[in-house]
């Protein structure tokens, strides 16, 4: 406390008005050593370089198994595909013949533009005012794996004990596909052996003081349409030219997305309940040394698409649609229609947990995040894909669920951070969750 005895001068002033913002600046509640315990290995597993394309996986793999025999876990390495460990941890539960609880995270982080950012991407620096933590997979989503982790410390640490068993999975690619990763899990006998019953994974903070929780992805389809038609000098007018012919295509598509966008624009279905198009390359035209020869017309013209499909919609009828309006074979044209995923699991069912009291998992998370002190939003689509379809294909309950409310979206952008508090949180919300769901009874 500053002393009465102070003259009232300039100096007293400005050091009453740095007590003022010291004051201001200190945390309001200074977190406990094990808290900044906590955030320290946060900030540890951030510092390896994890993006693509030359993820250090075995550094991230070597400190996560040291974390979870730190925590007591039983662990299992395993690789289906050369360079690229995939962590089972595991805690027994008391009754193993139960369906068992899963916690999904990748290792895996896109690449950054060290350029654009305030701190170097991979330095996991911490602003001493905000709590910020700066790092590439801060929120996307490497701070999950250290929350489930330290949340089955504090758990075990309490003597609690688990009536299911508990797993953490801990997989490589989900930025690039998940083909080694979380696919080949879910089709491995290890996988058959975990006796899974619910999934969690990742899901995406939340600008409001609301969790979001997700229980369906959209399925990532790409379109690409090739048009063919009569070469000749650029003067010549055909019926049906190859970019002509590309040109219609485009429009036919520019359509149905017009249709699309104008239900979320009237607010009568989220953008991420619609089936998105959107064109992302185009080939055409002659090249010549110094850009494209004008006066030519070129026999093949191609243009890319991103499709990106909700479980509700039809595949067929999308197919239906390509044939017949975008590439019909009448006008000169041919596709490729790539699935990079699901949308239906292997009954034929559309991939979606179900979040009502059909699904004896979702009352249990309900409360659990409430009993944490956190609110959840409505339920939604993801309108980009995880590594969850992978376990909803094998017809698994899976949400997609990340505890970072009051937290600006920034996966995938520069200066992606997460906050410590946010971190210390979600860590509180992840003891709750796991004690229900490992506690609940058979069905």
């Amino acid at each position: 406390m500053l002393s009465s005895s102070l003259p009232r001068t300039p100096a007293r002033a400005f050091l009453l008005l740095l007590a003022l913002l010291l004051t201001l600046l200190r945390p309001s509640a200074p977190f406990s050593d094990r808290e900044e315990a906590q955030i320290r290995r946060l900030q540890e597993y951030l510092r390896i370089p994890t993006a693509h394309p030359d993820p250090d996986y075995s550094a991230a793999a070597s400190f996560l198994l040291s974390l979870a025999r730190s925590v007591g876990l039983r662990t299992l390495t395993l690789e289906f595909a050369p360079g690229k460990p995939l962590l089972l941890l595991s805690w027994p539960g008391s009754d193993p013949s139960l369906p068992s609880l899963l916690l999904n995270s990748h290792l895996d982080s896109v690449p950054a533009e060290p350029s654009k950012w305030s701190h170097p991407p991979f330095s996991a620096a911490r602003d001493p005012a905000t709590g910020r933590v700066f790092a590439r997979g801060a929120q996307d989503d490497k701070s999950l794996a250290v929350q489930y982790l330290e949340a089955l410390r504090a758990l075990r640490d309490s003597g609690f004990a688990p009536l299911r068993s508990v797993h953490v999975s801990l997989v490589p690619d989900e930025e690039i596909g998940g083909a080694d990763g979380a696919a080949r899990l879910a089709a491995s006998e290890e996988f058959r052996g975990l006796n899974v019953g619910f999934v969690l994974d990742e899901g995406q903070a939340s600008p409001t003081d609301e969790f979001r929780v997700f229980y369906a992805d959209r399925s990532p389809w790409r379109l690409i349409v090739k048009a063919a038609g009569p070469p000749g000098h650029g003067s010549r007018m055909f019926d049906g030219g190859a970019v002509e012919n590309l040109m219609n295509c485009a429009e036919a598509v520019a359509r149905f997305r017009e249709s699309q966008f104008d239900l979320v624009k009237a607010g009568l279905m989220a953008a991420s309940e619609v089936i998105s198009v959107n064109p992302v390359y185009m080939k055409a035209g002659i090249p010549s040394p110094t850009g494209f020869v004008m006066n030519m017309q070129p026999s093949e013209a191609e243009l890319g698409f991103d499709l990106r499909l909700p479980p509700t919609a039809d595949p067929e009828l999308i197919k239906k649609r390509i044939d017949e309006e975008w590439a019909p074979t009448i006008k000169n044209m041919t596709y490729q229609l790539i699935q990079k995923g699901p949308i239906r699991d292997y009954a034929g069912r559309p991939l979606m947990t179900p979040t009502n009291e059909t699904n004896p998992w979702w009352p249990v998370f309900e409360q659990a995040v409430k009993s944490a002190g956190g609110k959840l939003a409505k339920p939604e689509i993801l309108s980009s894909t995880t590594d969850a379809r992978f376990m909803r294909q094998m017809g698994i309950p899976t949400l997609g669920f990340s505890p970072m409310s009051n937290t600006p979206i920034l996966l995938h952008d520069h200066n992606e951070f997460i906050e410590d508090k946010v971190f210390l949180k979600g860590i509180k919300v992840y003891e709750q969750i796991i004690s229900a769901l490992s506690s609940l009874p058979g069905y």
